[in-house]
């Protein structure tokens, strides 16, 4: 068995996390499989991530490195090749180029509030999303998701960040765009302004009513961000 398992793990990618149900042995057989895992784990050929999760150690020139942030969530994320949530917050504020901070604070979104996990290292929070979500339009989520967060976002000033996301948006296409309209519906007024504000700078000619109808016009959304940068904001009552 110990074969099995060793054979197993070398198949494996490195930073690849994986649990005792992940090798081809019967469910009877998984304390024995843990155990082996825990000995090898004491023996240095393998790093323990969290409970019962395991990882093959890959070194850099600077060092040991960890899972990747998908590898330590992906349980998290999908159940039973399901779909149920994604990263966002500060690992997604990293990926697209919004701050240079790396996280080790994670988020996922999720249609259901769950209690906050600790992995190794890292302490994994949820927010719900209220929309469906789909493997198609988590890209679109994870953007709208930097609007509604846009006040949280660290070490970058608001300037920059809207100028990020601006080029950011002028990369969708039609299809996207429209999407992101119809799912910011459900999002706070702040970021159904934003958007809808950030469409007009990019193309004065783009559709924005829906958008522009879902806003209650006596309010109004402090952001910070110059008229250089965002030229229609007034329009969408942002100061």
């Amino acid at each position: 068995m110990t074969d099995i398992i060793r054979n197993t793990i070398n198949r494996f990618a490195l930073g690849f996390v994986f649990t005792a149900n992940d090798f081809p042995l019967p469910v009877e057989k998984q304390n024995t499989v843990t155990k082996v895992l825990n000995n090898m784990m004491a023996a240095g050929q393998i790093r323990r991530l969290s409970k019962g999760r395991f990882y093959k150690p890959q070194m850099s020139k600077f060092g040991e490195l960890p899972p990747d942030t998908f590898q330590i969530v992906k349980d998290l994320i999908e159940k039973n090749g399901k779909t149920t949530g994604y990263l966002t917050g500060y690992s997604i504020f990293n990926k697209f180029g919004l701050t240079s901070q790396v996280p080790v604070a994670l988020q996922i979104a999720t249609k259901k509030e769950k209690k906050t996990v600790i992995r190794g290292n890292y302490r994994i929070s949820f927010v719900i999303q209220s929309n469906t979500i789909t493997k198609e339009n988590i890209p679109v989520l994870q953007l709208l998701d930097c609007l509604r967060f846009f006040k949280d976002i660290p070490d970058a000033m608001p300037d920059e960040i809207c100028a990020r996301l601006l080029f950011l948006f002028k990369q969708l296409i039609s299809e996207q765009l429209n999407q992101a309209k119809r799912l910011a519906l459900k999002y706070n007024p702040a970021t159904i302004a934003l958007l809808g504000a950030m469409l007009d700078t990019l193309n004065e000619n783009e559709d924005t009513t829906v958008l522009f109808k879902a806003l209650n016009h006596q309010s109004s959304y402090k952001l910070n961000i110059s008229d250089k940068i965002l030229p229609t904001q007034k329009k969408w009552h942002i100061r």
